[in-house]
Order: structure tokens, then sequence, then C-alpha cells
């Protein structure tokens, strides 16, 4: 069972480091900051890392690996699909909210928007970010999409997913920096006062997050196989589901690459949803 094990420990891991991301940037606005309001003051700006580190970065670092989970393997592919949409669609409505707040914040206070870099490239991630929840939603969801397009648009949806979400935490990086260069004056971000040794921890925290969270996403043996290998392997058991998972999971994607090289070769491309899983 090493394998599992390692699976296990490794989705614990980002599970725990995106629950504590998340404490931490709440601790940051309620101790360090000003609280929370939305009057166009600074309590109003401190939606926007709290909601960006808790949506953007922890709820679409678990929407990414939610096809990995083996104890979902069971469950139909279009459930996995509406929770991973379900998970992406309340990331993005989190990061709406935070952008909201902030440029509201900039407005009432007379500070330019979109100065930075780390507004150019957070703006960018927002818009690329809606453009895959809207051709992802288009491609997996409408049943009348060709199963051709599907195939075709998966690779570059996998991509930009891992893209988009790497480019999401270089750009909190850059904003939780930027927030302690402007907001430390006495003593300055320079001197390593509390508030900027907790940030920079935080910082920390969402690269290790980052970092589980890709390799959890892109280890082979750990990808959920196709509906058509788990029904041959539900049927082979003798009906006994839950025993599917019950193997390695190394042992598992042994049986299905062999299995899925002659069944590939057998089907035609009509037959069944063949789309990819993330």
């Amino acid at each position: 069972m090493d394998d599992c094990a390692r699976f296990g420990l490794a989705l614990s891991a980002a599970a725990a480091v995106g629950l504590v991301n998340a404490v931490l940037a709440l601790r940051w606005a309620l101790h360090f900051r000003e609280g929370f309001g939305w009057d166009g003051g600074p309590a109003q700006f401190n939606w926007h890392p709290v909601l960006m580190v808790t949506g953007f970065v922890s709820l679409q670092g678990m929407a990414i690996i939610v096809y990995r989970l083996p104890w979902t393997w069971n469950w139909s592919k279009l459930t996995m699909k509406f929770i991973h949409a379900g998970l992406n669609l309340l990331a993005f409505i989190f990061a709406v909210i935070s952008l909201v707040a902030v440029f509201d914040f900039h407005n009432t206070a007379a500070i330019p928007n979109m100065y930075s870099l780390h507004s150019w490239v957070g703006l960018a991630a927002v818009i690329l970010y809606c453009l895959q929840l809207v051709l992802g939603l288009g491609m997996y969801l409408i049943p009348i999409t060709p199963v051709s397009w599907r195939a075709m648009f998966m690779p570059l949806h996998v991509y930009s997913g891992l893209f988009i979400f790497a480019s999401v935490i270089a750009t909190a990086l850059m904003g939780i920096t930027e927030k302690l260069i402007f907001g430390l004056k006495d003593p300055k971000y320079k001197d390593s006062p509390p508030e900027a040794i907790f940030v920079n921890f935080l910082g920390v925290l969402m690269v290790v997050f980052g970092a589980l969270i890709l390799w959890i996403a892109t280890r082979k043996s750990w990808k959920r196989p196709s509906d058509q290998i788990l029904h041959s392997l539900h049927t082979d058991r003798g009906g006994e589901a839950n025993t599917i998972i019950s193997p390695t999971l190394s042992q598992l994607s042994d049986r299905v690459d062999a299995e899925a090289r002659g069944d590939i070769r057998k089907r035609s491309s009509t037959s069944g949803d063949l789309d990819p899983d993330n």
C-alpha cells in the first residue's frame, strides 16, 4: 500500500496547508490590519487578500485535484464534473468580490488602479480563469458538445488550469509583498517586524501548497481511470464496487493502462465519454 500511503500523505498535507493558508490570511486581517468593513477604507481592502487566498488559491487548488480522490472513482463522471465546476465557480466568485473590494478602496482613497505588476498579472489571471470556466462548462457540461471537441480541448484545459493556478500563487506573493512594503511604516518592512515575518511565512506556505497540488495533479499513477475501465474492473470483481480501490494505486494504474491500450483500439470514437479526466 505504499502508493496509497504516499497519495494519502500528499493529499492530507495539501488540505492542511490550504486550510492553514486561509486561517493565516484571516488572522493577518484581524490581528495586524483593521479587520473587515465595506466603507471604502482599509478594512474593505482586507477582503482582497483573504478572499484571494481562501478562494483563488486554496479552493482552486482543491478543485484541481478533486478527480484524483480514489474514493470518488465509483461516482459518475458527471457528478465529479459538477463538483469540479462548482468549486471553481465558488473560487471565481471569491475573486470577483475581492476585486470589487480593492478597486472600490483605491477609488475612495484616490489611489491609481492597475499600475503595478501585481495588478497586471492578477487581472490577466482572473480573465483567463473566467475564460477557462466558461469554456470548461461549455465543453464538458453541455451534452451536445461533440466528443471529438472534448478530447481535442482537454490537453489545453488541463495545461491552462495548472498555468493559471501557478500564476495566481505568483500574483499573491507579489501582492502580499507589495502590501507590506507600502503598509509598514514604523518599523518598515526591511526591519522585519512581526507582521512582516508572519506574512512572509504565509507566502512560503502558499508556495508549499502550490507544489503539493501540482505534484498530485501531475502524477499519472494517481489519475482517475476512464469510466469504461472502471466499469470493466467493477464487472471483473463481481459487482464489488467498493473493492475497486483496495489495491495500491500503482497496481490499479498498471491494470488500467494495460486494459486501456486494448480497449481504445476496439472502441469507436462515438461510444461513451472519451474526454480524459483531470
